[in-house]
């Protein structure tokens, strides 16, 4: 399976010009043969949080779908469409959806660990449902951003059956030693695949996104990574899930668990 990583620059609130870049780059992935695209988090309007403009939140994710339908179905390419700030009833959320190649939405999910350091949790609501689901036969699951950094979370992906964990974020430079571990981490406990795919360009109040977009095999060593340098661009690998089998036969850590204790 090939996977491009789209490190896309997020331009904050400008949703048109946001929506067009995204499909520029979601033709490139297809024309470069991809089988799954994945963007980055509020790839759309940017991460807002207290400051939300109501224009920004995008009504049970109609058009968001609506996008990601028509371009998974003409391009015959899975999408995983980052995330995208929503509006279910009264409710903001950070929502996830995920497109197949006949142009369908198998998959939502909701941001369940908001960010407090950046007051997420005081203009969103959480999240209470682990997601999974498949893409061309392979069991796939989806954490944003911070989520990374609950173990928890990932392992409960990971014992669900997930092989390849998509991860997309819009995480700041100042942290971005954070961002580049966590991701191995996740990767290596798990022994599953990590598509780590951050936004660039300004985030909020003069601080920059990372970049630094991976994608991670179970050993925790990256088949692609976008390196040190912010910028826009792609990346793609080729995921082997006979590597996956291989890293669980030789280190036996699923069959080493000691259930009983924790």
């Amino acid at each position: 399976m090939k996977i491009c990583a789209i490190q896309m620059k997020v331009a904050l609130k400008q949703v048109e010009q946001n929506y067009k870049s995204a499909e520029v780059w979601l033709r490139k992935a297809a024309a470069a043969g991809a089988d799954v695209a994945v963007l980055p988090e509020m790839w759309s309007g940017g991460f807002i949080t207290t400051d939300l403009e109501p224009r920004l939140a995008d009504v049970d994710g109609r058009r968001a779908k609506a996008f990601l339908e028509r371009l998974a179905g003409e391009l015959r390419l899975n999408i995983v469409g980052g995330s995208v700030a929503t509006k279910k009833g009264e409710d903001y959320f950070n929502t996830c959806y995920v497109a197949d190649r006949q142009g369908h939405i198998i998959a939502d999910y909701d941001k369940a660990h908001l960010f407090s350091f950046a007051d997420e949790n005081k203009r969103f609501s959480a999240g209470d449902q682990l997601v999974t689901f498949a893409l061309d036969g392979v069991p796939c699951g989806i954490i944003i951003c911070y989520e990374i950094r609950f173990p928890e979370w990932s392992r409960k992906q990971a014992l669900a059956g997930t092989k390849i964990l998509f991860v997309p974020a819009e995480w700041p430079l100042p942290r971005v030693g954070h961002w580049r571990v966590l991701n191995q981490a996740r990767a290596i406990e798990n022994q599953i695949f990590v598509v780590a795919v951050n936004g660039c360009g300004e985030a909020v109040k003069d601080i920059r996104n990372a970049g630094n977009s991976m994608i991670i095999d179970p050993l925790g060593e990256p088949l692609a990574d976008a390196g040190a340098d912010p910028e826009e661009k792609m990346i793609m690998a080729d995921v082997e899930l006979a590597q996956l089998e291989q890293a669980r036969k030789n280190m036996t850590v699923f069959q080493d668990r000691r259930v009983e204790l924790y």
